[in-house]
């Protein structure tokens, strides 16, 4: 598991829900494997809601070791490997650290930090994977680059671990998890019972930041040690304080690692400083004055490869059958490692069989968003997802994830047919339900009563359900606990909460989603717009010259990923078309 015991988040738990809906495991092992479970956003709109779960980090390895052991389709192969054969441009072979060839069709590499990854901790570094007690990956990044890739240094950090068991409660305040959990997976029914922790919030004082001041002069960030560029939406504690000194704390979340164990998780305080610095900044913290550390934070700068060298398929420009998933296309994060290498495995397996690759719109899922963003933008930092990079997240929501995708799981052969069928079933219910609410009358003597109370406006004639939902302050469950008429007409549709949530956010939201469904049409007809592999740009002699060298460097597949290079002007667009057109 990731070094944060955590799935989900801001844009991450739509993600995750889109990753479940497709048929993958992600959704299912933290379902099975976590200890604590929040909904984040909820007194905002819908599209913001996103779910998150603190999990049991070795209970979640186990179980997705398990799943992985028990697939009968899967043969496990332990090594490192440190080579790839590729003549002519098209894949053949790995080669691993014994020297053994392993042919096959297609390969993923998905390798995280590994690639010569460096362990920061203040002036002292050492070779690392992804912790100090791994080994890095030596000779793949120069095997990858006599290829012809094209790479890069990057860099992420961890906090320290503390001992709970030295934490004085009574300084910091609880965060309980949701009373009614959502579930990530929708096939999983409940996980009440897996609310089995509560995680901790304190914040860092004035004193705190003080300490950490003083080991600046120590510190790999600031001396130049570092060569690999951090997330800057994710700094470390150092970071924070330099580039906002204006700041007197920052939010800092102890988030226990598993039932049990004693470790917990320093979350708001990654950092590569010394280890006498770290330890002194803990105990500056309320609640942590008598912190123990059961190991130190630190920083990791690794290789990655500018995701520009990537179809939209996951699949590598350079050679042929080969795709790349994760850290290695500078993304940040879990979740946008999984979507990736869904979808890598996906698009592998449909290009060995011969059937239509998928690849899904920016209007389609956050997954769209991310592939479309790694291929289009510069990628000067680690990618980190978030819900502001898509322009269509009222359409994108983590509640509806199952009804865009399903279908899309179940032709990929991920999905049983029972479960698109449940899913296509609950859409009939949902848009039933819609039309039943549509042609239903209020009658004023069923909810003036309750209109009064709310110091909403009265109705002086019968209205229809539908309508009245419309209103600010009145929702589906307020018609259906007034309306006897309503109620006995819905009959066992208004005991669904599914059918009720979607319906409310249909109808709530029906004029902000069909006006986002128009622009996303429009765009849709860009990305309609196919442009050759081997188009000469150099024919065009009005294109702008960013224009033609981003073009060049990108080789976007669509007119649409064209329009959205950083780079690449209107007029040079039009001027793509014209010609397409001709």
């Amino acid at each position: 598991m990731s070094c944060n015991p955590a799935i989900g988040g801001v844009a991450k738990g739509q993600m995750t829900r889109e990753i479940d809906a497709l048929g993958g495991e992600m959704g299912k092992a933290i379902d099975a494997t976590g200890i604590q479970f929040r909904m984040l956003n909820r007194s905002k709109g819908a599209a913001m809601h996103s779910p998150r779960a603190q999990a049991d980090k070795t209970l979640y390895s186990l179980h997705m070791r398990r799943v992985i052991e028990h697939e009968k389709n899967i043969d496990i192969q332990q090594d490192t490997v440190i080579g790839i054969s590729a003549p002519s441009g098209k894949f053949s072979s790995v080669t691993v650290r014994s020297g053994r060839a392993i042919k096959a069709k297609a390969a993923i590499l998905a390798c995280g930090t590994f690639l010569n990854g460096l362990i920061h901790i203040g002036m002292d570094h050492f070779p690392g994977g992804r912790s100090t007690s791994e080994p890095p990956v030596e000779g793949l990044t120069e095997s990858l680059a006599s290829l012809g890739f094209s790479f890069g240094r990057l860099k992420t950090g961890t906090p320290p671990r503390i001992d709970s068991r030295s934490v004085d409660y009574t300084k910091v305040t609880e965060q309980p998890g949701d009373t009614d959990p959502v579930p990530f997976s929708f096939s999983s029914k409940s996980v009440a019972d897996r609310n089995l922790i509560s995680c901790y919030l304190t914040k860092t004082t004035e004193k705190t930041h003080d300490i950490l001041r003083n080991g600046f002069d120590r510190s790999p960030l600031f001396t130049g040690k570092v060569q690999g560029v951090g997330p800057r939406y994710c700094p470390s504690i150092e970071d924070k304080i330099y580039r906002f000194p204006e700041k007197t704390s920052q939010h800092i979340f102890l988030e226990p690692e598993g039932v049990d164990t004693v470790e917990m998780y320093v979350n708001g305080y990654s950092t590569s400083l010394p280890e006498d610095v770290q330890i002194e900044g803990l105990r500056s913290i309320p609640g942590l004055e008598e912190v123990k550390m059961i190991r130190p934070g630190y920083a990791i700068e690794y290789d990655f490869f500018h995701p520009w060298q990537i179809r939209s398929t996951m699949e590598t420009r350079p050679v042929e059958n080969l795709f790349f998933a994760g850290q290695i296309n500078g993304t940040s994060g879990y979740e946008e490692a999984a979507a990736q290498g869904l979808m890598a495995g996906i698009n592998a397996v449909r290009k060995i069989i011969g059937k239509e690759s998928l690849i899904l719109g920016r209007d389609q899922a956050y997954i769209g968003v991310l592939v479309d963003d790694l291929i289009t933008k510069e990628t000067k930092e680690p990618y980190r997802m978030f819900t502001s990079s898509a322009e269509h997240r009222l359409i994108l929501r983590h509640d509806n994830a199952d009804l865009r995708l399903r279908k899309f799981g179940f032709d990929c052969g991920l999905l049983s047919s029972d479960a698109l069928d449940r899913t296509e079933s609950i859409n009939e219910r949902i848009q039933q339900f819609v039309d039943l609410l549509n042609k239903s009358k209020v009658m004023p003597a069923e909810i003036n009563t309750f209109l009064i109370s709310k110091e909403l406006q009265e109705i002086k004639s019968p209205a229809s359900a539908l309508s009245l939902i419309k209103r600010p302050g009145i929702d589906v469950q307020d018609i259906l606990d007034n309306s006897l008429s309503v109620r006995s007409v819905a009959g066992d549709l208004c005991s669904d909460p599914r059918v009720i949530e979607q319906a409310q956010i249909e109808i709530k939201y029906e004029g902000y989603i069909k006006r986002e469904q128009l622009v996303a049409d429009r765009i849709a007809r860009l990305d309609g717009l196919h442009i050759p592999d081997n188009f000469n740009y150099d024919s065009l002699n009005s294109l702008s010259s960013e224009g033609r060298e981003k073009l060049m460097k990108h080789r976007p597949s669509t007119i649409g990923q064209a329009s959205r290079i950083l780079g690449v002007s209107p007029s040079d667009v039009s001027i793509l078309m014209i010609r397409l057109g001709r």
